[in-house]
């Protein structure tokens, strides 16, 4: 459970790699996907030295296409990997949303945090938000390159909504990105950020904000 007495791991080589390779792919999706709109030729951003490219819609279409094929990978790796090995503690659970509010007001002052697992009941909402927005992007993704192929044709308002639901899906995970970054204004949540990267967290921190799941790893009740 620990490297050594004050650190638990909280995070294995594998969670850390796809959170980092979906990271990546998200942003490379998200600045390609603009350069397709075309933003960056329309603020001019390509006449800045060395990035006319950004307005080149078949380079951001093939560098899109390719971050696609990334994240998709690393989801399907992530679902399976999980999966087999029956580990569900990201899924949100009932009573989340209230259990939130709490953990919110307690940031601010207002009552006692409640005792929380292995993760915060506001992460593993956020998780469920951006993961079903992911799963959005992914799903009106494939539909727009099938789109593209010789023997399929979609009614043009079934291509209006797929278009639309696909930038909807977009900002969705925009709006989840900010919320999940800005949870690390608050100088509570700072101790997580290192795990992230190493997979450790401060075993004082575990023992007194995740109660539940420090009780568990160390085989007491």
């Amino acid at each position: 459970m620990s490297d050594n007495g004050n650190k638990i791991t909280r995070h294995g080589l594998s969670v850390i790699l796809v959170h980092w390779v979906t990271a990546l792919s998200t942003f490379v999706l998200i600045f390609s996907g603009f350069g397709q709109m075309p933003l960056y030729k329309r603020y001019m951003l390509d006449q800045i030295p060395g990035l006319s490219w950004l307005s080149d819609f078949s380079v951001t279409l093939v560098i899109h296409y390719w971050a696609a094929a990334l994240l998709m990978a690393v989801v399907t790796y992530h679902l399976v990997f999980h999966v087999l090995r029956r580990e569900f503690d990201m899924l949100p659970r009932k009573g989340d949303l209230r259990e939130s509010g709490h953990i919110i007001m307690a940031t601010f002052g207002f009552g006692e945090e409640p005792e929380n697992d292995k993760y915060l009941a506001e992460q593993r909402l956020a998780y469920a938000f951006i993961g079903l927005s992911l799963v959005l992007v992914i799903v009106t993704g494939i539909l727009k390159v099938l789109k593209n192929l010789p023997y399929i044709n979609y009614s043009e308002g079934f291509s209006l909504w797929i278009t639309l639901l696909h930038n909807i899906g977009t900002f969705l995970v925009i709006i989840g990105i900010v919320v999940h970054l800005g949870a690390f204004i608050f100088k509570a949540n700072w101790p997580l950020l290192p795990g992230i990267f190493t997979g450790k967290t401060d075993r004082e921190y575990v023992k007194r904000r995740h109660g539940i799941w420090y009780r568990r790893i160390a085989g007491t009740k």
